[in-house]
């Protein structure tokens, strides 16, 4: 089995190989991928060194598994030429993911929707997947009719830059414009302004909230508007979410369901003082739930807090259980290329 990392050397890249070691994917060969500044520079995997290689040579390899963390316009120039070769692309950029013909996967609710055909598969955005995670499940029993989601997303999110940004601003120094990821401080700030502004006045970040859940959850119908706030916090991020559903609600049955939902963990012991923070949550797996209370302004409403690491299942981990859920499933084995 041959997996390629490609963006290896980014901040999501690097974690993919930590989620890959540690759930030991049966890898024969690995690949690390990044730009061509970057080949020749050493990765280590598994305790073994490799030189980074280039898109090209990656290719020519052809890989059973391309993992692509590198940007967008990376993911649509390459992914496609990866594919062509007969590898299976997980890509984590936006690139795919609203490409009517590609999957959008959150493995533990749409994975079953996957088949041998599927050459490039999209990843989605890491504050949709912890916001499916706690939605689908209450969606199958009691149908969402409205989400309000207001997001408090860790700077890690917007990439190495940022984390510079931050490092540097926490030390006392004022980063030059060349160096700052935002246009404003991040360091004891919250910024209102993931991604570019669309001509609806909302960011493209809080559009993916929009419609990546819609098209995961396969329902057009659902009544979704966001507002993506950054903030100046690691490991992970926060989302508040107001629910209106079209049918009546026990809160102990959502309980219930959430807490048997694979991949979700209820934190809300208000007795103690427990609900879920992503000092908590940093370097794990779960998206977790609490503040699990009634909306009284509305009939049907319910209000939950959900916090996860937005590097892990946000990205690295959710696209390493895509591949886990391939190869468990036989859709993909040793490349060939496509006529």
């Amino acid at each position: 089995m041959k997996v390629a990392v490609v963006g290896v050397t980014g901040l999501v890249g690097t974690v993919m190989c930590r989620v890959l070691e540690e759930r030991n994917l049966p890898i024969d060969t690995f690949i690390p991928v990044a730009s061509a500044r970057s080949v020749g520079k050493p990765v280590k995997f598994r305790g073994e060194q490799y030189a980074v290689v280039s898109m090209e040579d990656a290719i020519a390899a052809r890989p059973d598994i391309a993992i692509f963390s590198a940007g967008g316009s990376t993911s649509l120039e390459y992914a496609p030429k990866f594919a062509e070769a007969g590898t299976t692309v997980i890509d984590n950029s936006s690139a795919w993911r609203m490409d009517p013909g590609k999957k959008l996967v959150v493995p533990e609710i749409n994975a079953h929707e996957l088949a041998e055909t599927d050459k490039i598969i999209a990843n989605p955005n890491c504050s949709t997947i912890q916001l499916v995670m706690a939605l689908a499940p209450l969606h199958q029993a009691y149908g969402l009719k409205r989400v309000v989601i207001s997001t408090y997303q860790s700077f890690t999110g917007t990439g190495m830059k940022a984390v510079k940004q931050y490092q540097l601003e926490k030390k006392g120094y004022e980063p030059d414009q060349a160096e700052m990821a935002y246009n404003y401080p991040i360091f004891e700030n919250c910024l209102p302004h993931c991604d570019i502004f669309l001509e609806n006045d909302y960011t493209k970040e809080e559009m993916k909230l929009v419609n990546e859940t819609r098209k995961i959850l396969g329902d057009q119908a659902i009544g979704l508007t966001a507002t993506a706030v950054r903030v100046p916090v690691h490991g992970g991020h926060s989302e508040s979410v107001n629910v209106e559903f079209h049918t009546a609600y026990d809160i102990g049955e959502v309980r219930r369901l959430l807490a048997e939902t694979p991949g979700v963990e209820i934190v809300d012991n208000l007795a103690n003082n427990q609900y879920p923070m992503p000092l908590f949550a940093k370097d794990k797996d779960s998206v977790f739930v609490g503040r699990i209370r009634r909306d009284e302004s509305t009939e049907n409403g319910l209000n939950l807090w959900v916090v996860a690491d937005n590097l892990r299942k946000g990205a690295a981990t959710n696209a390493v259980q895509i591949a886990e859920y391939l190869l468990q499933h036989r859709l993909v084995g040793k490349a060939q290329a496509t006529s």
